[in-house]
């Protein structure tokens, strides 16, 4: 269980980059769009959301490499995109090269949500799979709090502080890097490559004490029930595709990654000062990273669908305490405590359970396109939505827009309630089973 454990948190550091990949762009949000000057459609389409639309890129084609290449080599490389996007946007001067080099760090996060989940989750037992995968998470979230500390400690650092913000990144990249080529291949990777003997020695190391031949004759069961040119949007597979999907709109429809990269916009909008702001940053990312915690400690002993009920009641009230503040002009710290609170429903329902259950419901070899459709799905929206921030708090308010997103968390309420099965222990293969007949929806047992 040991080398499971560290193998688990080498791959899930891939999670650690995308957290601050994705929220270092906070710190220096108003300060690149006086410095070159841009409108709020050009600097919301273009400069803040350009990574974005490199992780949709790295979502819908980062199953071609996680399936072709395996798990770990396309972990591998996403550390080098990682590395060159952190160097390449500090020394960027104008915002289109500046685009560019955030570009590739988004292809290095959307290809990401794809390989490191999958790897986990391969490698990891039934019993443990939830919090193992969910170790990706809460690297995700460790990497958003120590964005915003980063950039909160630089922001001193004069006009060319937003250059350290983002070249610091390239630190923990490159350690990510050498890591990660210390883990094994996915065991169910090879056997789907027919790689038998290399799977057996994997398998043999991550689950001394079982029979190996018998975990093996299963798998391989699994994959012999392919047939060829086979993919996710077979109907066969509709269920687990219809899952993915839903699991990916409602987590973007809560808001959450427009507001992690406007936080601190949304809090000056509420009130508060610059320096405030920022470091009322820091809290949420403190918040973030205590209740996924929480989530990951209880995700195999309630349950992924228990989680979302309690995230989903969080986001409603949490969203609609933000929304009411706005329109009724409440004190700038009461939006803080509002939307600590919605942060911690995020962490401790979908933030918890989404990258976990999206990587259990496919079979392992569509498990990358299964992924990546789910991953493309959630990146579409990051990129769109945030997009539309700026624009939407001038044009209908910031009131509205969150009472637009609380109405959608009562949607997500009805899709827990009456559709997700809930997966908490059980194989990948006998999920696969279960979920792959059209009449299975919903009557997931563990056996």
């Amino acid at each position: 269980m040991k080398k499971i454990l560290v193998w688990s948190i080498t791959a899930a550091l891939a999670g650690f980059l995308f957290g601050f990949d994705t929220v270092v762009i906070s710190g220096a949000d108003k300060k690149l769009q006086l410095l070159w000057g841009s409108s709020d459609v050009f600097h919301g389409t273009v400069v803040m959301a350009m990574a974005l639309w490199g992780t949709v890129v790295g979502a819908l084609l980062g199953g071609i490499p996680t399936n072709r290449l395996g798990r770990k080599k396309t972990l591998f490389w996403i550390g080098v995109f990682y590395t060159v996007s952190a160097v390449g946007s500090a020394l960027a001067n104008d915002p289109t090269t500046f685009a560019i080099f955030r570009f590739l760090g988004g292809l290095g996060v959307g290809a990401s949500t794809i390989a490191a989940p999958a790897y986990i989750s391969e490698i990891a037992p039934a019993k443990d799979r939830g919090k193992l995968v969910g170790l990706y998470q809460f690297n995700i979230v460790f990497g958003i709090l120590v964005a915003f500390l980063s950039n909160y400690l630089l922001s001193g650092m004069g006009e060319n502080a937003w250059r350290w913000m983002l070249g610091v990144e390239a630190i923990p990249a490159i350690i990510y890097t050498l890591f990660i080529l210390t883990v094994p291949q996915s065991p169910r990777w090879l056997l789907t490559k027919l790689r038998t003997n290399e799977a057996r020695k994997v398998l043999q190391v991550i689950n001394p004490g079982q029979d190996v031949e018998t975990m093996l004759l299963e798998i391989n069961q699994e994959n012999e029930n392919k047939v060829p040119r086979e993919n996710i949007f077979m109907k066969k597979y509709r269920f687990p595709l219809i899952l993915a999907f839903c699991m990916a709109f409602f987590n973007q429809a809560s808001g959450i990654n427009a507001f992690l990269y406007y936080a601190p916009r949304i809090l000056e909008e509420s009130g508060l000062g610059e320096s405030t702001a920022l470091l009322s940053s820091i809290g949420i990312g403190v918040t973030n990273l205590l209740f996924t915690l929480l989530g990951i400690f209880l995700i195999d002993r309630f349950g992924r669908k228990q989680l979302m009920y309690i995230g989903s009641f969080g986001y409603i009230v949490s969203l609609s305490l933000v929304s009411c503040a706005f329109y009724f002009n409440w004190e700038g710290m009461s939006v803080a405590i509002f939307l600590f609170l919605f942060i911690a429903a995020h962490a401790v329902g979908q933030g918890t359970v989404i990258w976990v259950f999206i990587s259990e419901i496919f079979p392992n070899h569509l498990r990358g396109s299964g992924q990546s459709f789910g991953s493309s799905v959630h990146w579409i929206l990051a990129a769109v939505i945030p997009s539309l921030i700026p624009v939407l708090f001038t044009a209908i308010g910031a009131g509205t827009v969150f009472a637009i997103f609380a109405f959608m968390m009562v949607l997500q309420l009805l899709f827990v309630a009456f559709f997700m099965p809930e997966t908490k222990g059980i194989s990948l293969e006998t999920l696969s089973k279960s979920l792959s007949k059209p009449n299975g929806a919903g009557k997931v047992k563990k056996i």
